[in-house]
């Protein structure tokens, strides 16, 4: 049960994390609503969080915790540190000569990640000046997320999953309340995302320190653990951030459309991301170490039961969250987000990005499970070419869907929802044919099982919109209505879902 308690653990402060990442947009959009500067903000913030999630949260990860917890594992302590220390100095060297170019050559990142903001003097001005303030964040969080891989191979989870809450308490400070000392607000929040990388930073020490384990620079980079570390991660900058990569295409391509359209598309995409932050990367964060260690002890029977438990736990809370968001997120984005300069028009228009993305979630969550099977086996050569394949067929459909079609910015959702399923697909068929999950009689059960709890809860939603004016409602009587809503669905779900014979020990141990 101790994988369970570990991803409940995560899943809890990652749950506390995007309670409050929600609270930070509603203040954001409430102090800029969808206008040119939350477009540039959010088209802004993206460039050094998207390498964030390639080098440091995805690719780093998956390619730094199996060659570690195998070291640990065998007890090679004095192996292990060296090569801690000499990946802190390689990493120190590639991100300051990175940081320092990004700030010198900004100009051209804007014109390569938001190419409709660079032909415009004014936005390309704003949008320049924010990148030169905000990317040395990439620097600062790349090495919090080296010291959450320590931490997670020590089966120590908490505190990494904790951080995040740091930036968005202090970005709801900075929005709420040191905005009004800024002409322009929106570097407000420019200032405030380059302060809480420091902050999130300085919280690592603690921990690390509780561990006994405090690396130091070393520029050995002929270790031969740093040699494998290169091997793994050059391809798994691709492998393990599909998604990423998908939603920067997204951005590039929303900075082409009509104003509003990178903010509507952030603001359905945050509502996509609640449920994947809080479970879906939760189960892969603990997946990652366990699947390693049985893999390195050669304990297949573990792994695959290990891996199923994975799947079916994202199913079990995947299917339910997609639906209930494509019934009821036009209520919780008007609840959360139409205020201030955020206007009914720009609910509506988030709600039809949402409304596309919910047909992704699922496999969007799956893919968090899928992916570190394979770098639990250290192999990254496919998880690579399925990222490929998934990337070509993303611009493709973003392309078809957002300009030739028309759709705007809802057809870019679309596409990425689509290039996910693919992506799935065919992960599933090729651990299908290594014989690395199967689908059992049990599993055909368990999905009728999902499948009728969740007809339950859509039903239930499906009365309540077409029965319930929500407009009557004012204040916080409008919003316990809407919550209540919601706890109700859950409830419907997780009652039928008992009912019908699904336990805890069915899904993770």
């Amino acid at each position: 049960m101790s994988s369970l308690f570990s991803t409940i653990k995560v899943g809890g402060w990652t749950f506390a994390s995007r309670i409050l990442g929600l609270l930070r947009d509603m203040a954001t959009t409430n102090l800029l609503g969808a206008s040119v500067f939350h477009d540039v903000f959010v088209v802004v913030l993206k460039i050094p969080n998207v390498f964030r999630r390639f080098f440091a949260e995805g690719a780093f990860s998956q390619a730094f915790i199996p060659i570690y917890k195998s070291l640990i594992s065998k007890n090679k302590e004095t192996e292990a540190s060296a090569f801690l220390n000499s990946l802190l100095g390689l990493m120190i060297t590639v991100l300051f000569f990175f940081t320092v170019a990004a700030l010198i050559f900004a100009p051209v990142f804007i014109f390569f990640f938001a190419p409709g903001f660079y032909f415009d003097s004014e936005t390309k001005s704003l949008a320049v000046e924010m990148l030169r303030i905000m990317f040395p964040y990439l620097a600062l969080i790349s090495l919090v997320s080296f010291a959450a891989g320590i931490q997670n191979s020590h089966n120590s989870f908490s505190i990494p999953a904790a951080t995040p809450l740091i930036f968005n308490f202090t970005l709801i400070i900075f929005a709420v309340f040191a905005s009004r000392f800024f002409e322009i607000p929106v570097f407000a929040l420019a200032w405030g995302v380059l302060l809480a990388g420091f902050l999130q930073l300085l919280l690592q020490m603690v921990p690390l320190a509780r561990i006994g384990i405090i690396p130091k620079i070393a520029f050995d980079f002929k270790n031969q653990h740093i040699r494998r570390f290169g091997l793994l991660i050059l391809p798994a900058i691709l492998a393990g951030g599909v998604a990423q990569i998908n939603l920067l295409i997204d951005t590039i391509f929303a900075s082409l459309l009509s104003p509003g359209s990178p903010t509507w598309l952030y603001v359905s995409d945050r509502l996509i991301q609640f449920p994947l932050g809080v479970f879906a990367i939760a189960i892969g964060t603990v997946l990652l170490p366990n699947l390693t260690q049985h893999f390195a002890n050669e304990n297949l029977l573990e792994f695959k039961s290990t891996l199923m438990k994975g799947i079916k736990l994202v199913i079990f809370i995947g299917i339910p969250s997609s639906l209930g968001l494509a019934i009821f997120g036009y209520q919780i984005l008007e609840m959360l987000f139409q205020r201030g300069a955020f206007t009914a028009n720009d609910v509506m228009m988030a709600n039809l990005g949402l409304q596309m993305f919910t047909i992704g979630l699922p496999f969007f969550m799956l893919m968090k499970v899928l992916v570190p099977c394979f770098f639990a086996q250290q192999n990254t050569k496919t998880p690579l070419y399925v990222a490929i394949l998934s990337l070509l067929i993303n611009i493709i459909l973003n392309y078809l869907f957002a300009f030739y079609l028309g759709f705007g910015h809802y057809g870019l959702a679309l596409g990425s929802s689509l290039a996910a399923v693919v992506s799935v697909m065919i992960l599933l068929m090729i651990l299908s044919f290594e014989k690395l999950i199967f689908i059992s009689l049990d599993f055909i059960k368990f999905i009728f099982k999902i499948s009728f709890a969740t007809s339950l809860m859509v039903l239930y939603l499906l009365a309540v919109t077409d029965l319930v004016n929500f407009s009557i409602f004012n204040g916080m009587f409008y919003v316990i209505s809407i919550l209540l809503v919601i706890f109700v669905a859950a409830l419907i779900f997780l009652l039928a879902s008992y009912v019908l014979g699904i336990r805890p020990k069915d899904l993770y141990q």
